[in-house]
């Protein structure tokens, strides 16, 4: 589906008028440059994005295996890259 919004943006003449009437509104002054520099990130939710390092892969493991690194809790997959990690680390 596409987006047919379209952005219409103020006139020459509309700006300075809309620009007077934002700055005399006492309950919603613009942000102080130190106030834009303060502000974070908002968290959202879902997965995390990745390193851009990594790849993506599909593979088939036994459930018993998959069950006892899940019961570590959060982390569970990059407690099992760092086991491959070790492996590959002992057997190269």
């Amino acid at each position: 589906m596409t987006d047919k919004r379209k952005i219409i943006y103020p006139s020459a003449e509309e700006d300075p008028a809309i620009t007077a009437a934002a700055l005399s509104d006492s309950d919603n002054l613009p942000w102080t440059d130190v106030q834009l520099a303060e502000l974070k990130p908002v968290r959202v939710r879902g997965r995390p994005f990745g390193s851009g390092t990594k790849e993506q892969i599909t593979m088939r493991l036994d459930a018993d295996i998959v069950d006892a690194l899940k019961r570590e809790g959060d982390g569970w997959q990059t407690k099992m890259n760092g086991a491959l990690r070790e492996w590959l680390q002992a057997h190269r």
